[in-house]
């Protein structure tokens, strides 16, 4: 247990280890894409700066949401992998009714959050959630589950866009197809982890379909990424400076395909992890594109 969820009342720590408020990583990265849409698209900055609050507290609420509709869909599978075992539901340490009181807590906090956007962003946020609890299923049909879950930590962009511009436009089409790749690309890294319980347990993923020749995966992936976000803000008029800026994400997003040892648990931790600063750097250079 790290960080301040050890601090808390300790009838509190499995409801917050539920959400993974331990590990801020998953909330940062289902927020970026909010954050690249609002960069692309607000008209000024007290706005942007009130829509990423939102978006930065509903991250942090919806991500534990999807946590809970995760485990509650997985606890039998988790209790037989060794990085998952210990999850509060795998372990018992809560049972399904409580995460299901924990998990309408959660989603009321993020109807409140919803209610202070426009109509179009509110209609896009109750439309999530089909696909929030279709993922869980996925890995149990389709060896590309992360294509579902792109749909879901991506779709911060298409409703990022709604709130920052007031309607839905087409530069909102390749930010949002760039968001897609760019998780399909970072969560087969984080796969790689899970890679030989997931075999012996029957789950499928784009880690174990491409093994070895993952690199070659997120070569297309990440270069797709880069061009699809210079489109998007070719379209919404950005200036050269923020296409420039986009050379920085780009050598990141290289490192980690020059680095990634698949057989390398630690490693592909540290290279998933490391998004954060990419999905930052790619809100800096459209930010840098608004001038």
């Amino acid at each position: 247990m790290r960080g301040w969820v050890r601090h808390l009342p300790e009838r509190l720590i499995p409801y917050a280890l539920l959400a993974r408020f331990d590990r801020p990583i998953g909330a940062w990265l289902l927020f970026l894409p909010g954050l690249w849409a609002i960069a692309l698209a607000v008209p000024d900055i007290l706005m942007g700066l009130w829509l990423a609050l939102l978006f930065a507290v509903g991250s942090v609420v919806m991500r534990g949401a999807g946590c809970v509709v995760n485990d509650l869909w997985d606890r039998k599978m988790d209790a037989q992998v060794e990085r998952t075992r210990f999850r509060p539901l795998a372990s018992g340490q809560l049972q399904p009714r409580q995460a299901l009181v924990f998990l309408a807590i959660l989603c009321l906090i993020g109807l409140v959050i919803l209610l202070r956007l426009d109509t179009q962003a509110r209609i896009l946020g109750v439309l999530s959630l089909v696909p929030v609890a279709l993922y869980p299923l996925a890995k149990r049909v389709t060896w590309w589950p992360q294509i579902v879950l792109g749909v879901v930590f991506g779709w911060g962009a298409p409703m990022g866009y709604a709130a920052a511009a007031g309607a839905l436009a087409w530069p909102a089409v390749p930010l949002y197809l760039a968001t897609i790749l760019w998780i399909i690309g970072y969560d087969t890294i984080y796969a790689h982890q899970d890679r030989e319980d997931d075999a012996l347990i029957g789950v499928k993923s784009t880690a174990r379909l491409f093994e070895t020749n993952t690199k070659s995966l997120l070569t297309v992936c990440y270069t797709g990424t880069i061009l699809l976000l210079a489109l998007a803000m070719g379209m919404q008029g950005l200036g050269l400076g923020g296409m420039l800026a986009l050379l920085l994400p780009a050598m990141l997003l290289a490192r980690q395909v020059t680095l990634l040892d698949v057989n390398n648990p630690r490693r592909c931790l540290a290279l998933f992890k490391s998004n954060r600063e990419v999905g930052l750097a790619v809100a800096a250079a459209m930010l840098i594109g608004q001038f």
